[in-house]
């Protein structure tokens, strides 16, 4: 019988956050396969886990994945862990897991400490819904992508951003987005665990006087639906009500209903379009 492939979580800053039953498996597998082995065995000591450790991170992890997979399907159990947090999120572990799948590895979860949901829960800014994003793309054309996205985005943004990036970012967010509410996020469950609740312009000339230290997490509110209809009629009234309904007579709608919904994109009665294309007719 295949092993188990558990995406074992750990703390991401206080180890009392350690669960019992994250200690008891990551001491019952056979192997642990951890993000940093150097950082890990910090952990491992404090906790007096001995189990083997192997290294399984972003630029090993098909090569490595493959090897982890073979051992599985052999019948041993593995824990993976990341450097903090639960693995999957915004790491390789998402991958190890797909391959556990397709081979028909039995996959499963032991939760705990997360940072996006321990920023939005504290941030103050609503929960219900959210886009997490983890940390913005690098390379141009994709970042480009991801924030033309984020622009007409209603739900509660968060993104992971280092502290050496974060004011670039935070001026980046505010040309894009303009300056919506953002709570900053830093050291999370330590002793200097901060909370900065501000608007992204406001939040960018604090961190240029105040460097920023610790990894930082941004909760950033949503474009609200008035916002987003306000955006949509805009973009409407740019062309004249001859073109608007010219729009939908192309796509095969009748008189009647192009002026309807003409009307409604432009925030006004279907009769004031009538009464418009009438006086024009004569």
């Amino acid at each position: 019988m295949p092993g188990t492939l558990y995406l074992c979580a750990t703390p991401i800053g206080n180890l009392e956050d350690m669960t019992y039953r994250a200690v008891r498996t990551l001491k019952e597998v056979d192997l642990i396969a951890a993000e940093d082995t150097r950082n890990s065995i910090k952990l491992l000591n404090h906790f007096d886990i001995h189990t083997p450790m192997t290294s399984y991170h972003e630029y090993n992890k098909f090569e490595k994945g493959r090897k982890l997979v073979e051992k599985l399907l052999e019948g041993a159990d593995i824990a993976l862990i990341t450097d903090a947090g639960t693995p999957g999120i915004s790491d390789p572990g998402e991958e190890l897991a797909a391959m556990c799948h397709e081979a028909g590895v039995r996959v499963t979860a032991v939760p705990g400490a997360a940072a996006c949901i321990t920023a939005l829960t504290i941030s103050g800014l609503p929960t219900r819904r959210f886009a997490f994003e983890a940390f913005l793309p690098s390379e141009k054309k994709e970042k480009e992508h991801v924030l033309e996205s984020l622009e007409k985005e209603t739900r509660t943004i968060v993104l992971y951003e280092a502290p050496h990036r974060l004011v670039k970012t935070l001026k980046l967010l505010y040309g894009r987005l303009g300056d919506r509410k953002v709570s900053v996020c830093r050291e999370l469950t330590k002793k200097h665990e901060t909370v900065y609740q501000s608007t992204l312009s406001e939040a960018a000339r604090y961190y240029e006087e105040n460097t920023p230290k610790g990894e930082c997490v941004l909760v950033i509110e949503g474009l609200s639906r008035e916002a987003l209809e306000q955006e949509a009629r805009r973009k409407w009234t740019e062309m004249s009500i001859e073109e608007h309904m010219e729009y939908y007579l192309s796509q095969g709608m009748d008189r009647k209903e192009a002026m309807k919904q003409t009307g409604k994109d432009r925030g006004i009665p279907k009769r004031e379009i009538y009464n418009y294309l009438e006086k024009i007719k004569k």
